[in-house]
């Protein structure tokens, strides 16, 4: 019993020696082997990455156009206003009596006016009637045209001097969220050439956009309504998604004469706006953002490895591996690519028409089918067959267990 056990143990280690050889051996002779894929649907997408900023879709810096004391403020970082909402005041103590004197100089040039006026009107009538010179008439016309444009000068002046104690009382623009207070009460701001900010405020935070630099290279694949994802350091583990709104041409006045958003040194870049859903407030106000446009998308497409349009038949190193190659001289017609199609031991070529390609795969509009495996490339395997063993061994080595006994045997 234990005799036949042995037999068929050795029958069983035989096979399994056998097949090694046979799959790793032969099939695959030097370490070669055939590397194939199958033809099968998937996704071809193209990509564009940058960097950019979040910023509020609509934004305005709330400034004071006369200078003086900030003397109230009534509201604060984050603070929700609505328009019209009163949010600083400043010293009015200046304005108020520069409206004292304004309307002091308006009463003043207004009685100016009406006695000119009045002695005008007794001029023209004597002049009609030929009872006073023409000197005194020209006299008493110049005096009344000199008193109607200082009292309309007056008048001018009122309204400005109403407008800046206007200025003095500053309310929100917009209804939004205050995102940055640049004042405090009591400082003093100047509104010289350039008005001072005091606040700015966000209409709807609820609505974001992403300001991207895209450099040149990649600025032709980009176009408006293009599906963007995005990620800021703060949520590294969030994905937000966007769409490209808007591909900014740059100012054309800018030094260079170009149409360029950004250049430093020989790098340009172009501002592309991209709107974002922010209906948890997650993105803030200059977060620095990650960016993916997705130039290309085509889904449940035929693709094959890009590499397989690429591959030649070499017989030299077919034929160890016993597989024959079909129509080897085949050329493919123009707009066509050919890929070698493994049919058991057999390849045989395709001639497919390609559409999109995403750099590792690529589309086939027409020519294989799904399922079919076509060759990628040759490859080198770990699993070489063993060489028997020649060398010359010391016989004072420690040989295998049961090699003393075939000695003794030899012997």
């Amino acid at each position: 019993m234990n005799k036949k056990k042995l037999i068929i143990c050795i029958a069983v280690i035989l096979l399994v020696a056998g097949g090694v050889y046979f799959f790793t051996g032969k099939s695959s002779k030097g370490g070669i082997k055939l590397e194939t894929a199958k033809v099968s649907r998937g996704s071809i997408t193209n990509t564009v990455t940058a960097t950019g900023t979040v910023e509020p879709v609509t934004e305005v810096e709330v400034g004071t156009q006369v200078s003086g004391i900030i003397d109230k403020l009534y509201a604060d970082y984050n603070d929700v206003v609505k328009a019209g909402q009163l949010i600083a005041e400043m010293d009015k103590v200046n304005l108020k009596a520069e409206l004292a004197s304004a309307q002091a100089q308006l009463a003043s040039s207004k009685s100016e006016f009406e006695y000119q006026q009045k002695n005008y009107s007794r001029s023209k009538v004597l002049y009609e009637k030929q009872l006073i010179s023409d000197s005194d008439y020209e006299t008493a016309t110049y005096n009344y045209e000199k008193a109607k444009a200082a009292y309309e000068q007056s008048q001018a002046s009122m309204v400005k001097v109403n407008r800046n104690l206007e200025y003095a009382t500053i309310t929100s623009p917009i209804d939004g969220v205050v995102i940055n207070r640049a004042v405090e009460e009591g400082q003093t701001v100047a509104a010289g050439f350039e008005t001072p900010t005091l606040f700015t405020i966000a209409a709807d935070l609820t609505k974001m956009q992403v300001i991207a630099d895209v450099d040149e290279a990649d600025i032709g694949m980009v176009e408006d309504g293009q599906r963007v994802s995005f990620t800021v350091d703060a949520y590294p583990n969030d994905v937000f998604e966007g769409n490209v709104k808007q591909v900014r041409l740059g100012d054309s006045s800018s030094s260079s004469g170009s149409s360029t958003t950004s250049s430093t040194s020989t790098v340009v870049t172009y501002e592309v706006v991209i709107t974002a859903d922010n209906p948890d407030l997650k993105l803030k106000p200059r977060l620095t953002a990650n960016i993916t446009i997705y130039t290309m998308e085509r889904e449940n497409v035929l693709t094959v490895p890009t590499k397989s349009l690429r591959f030649i038949p070499d017989e030299s190193l077919l034929t160890p591996m016993d597989i024959t190659v079909t129509n080897a001289n085949m050329e493919a017609s123009a707009g066509k690519r050919l890929v070698w199609v493994k049919n058991g031991q057999n390849l045989e070529p395709r001639a497919v028409t390609i559409g999109s390609a995403s750099g590792n795969n690529t589309e086939i509009t027409d020519g294989v089918q799904e399922g079919e495996d076509v060759v990628v490339d040759f490859a080198s395997v770990a699993n070489v067959p063993v060489v028997a063993e020649t060398t010359e061994k010391s016989p004072f080595m420690p040989g295998p267990p049961g090699s003393n006994k075939k000695n003794n045997k030899a012997k």
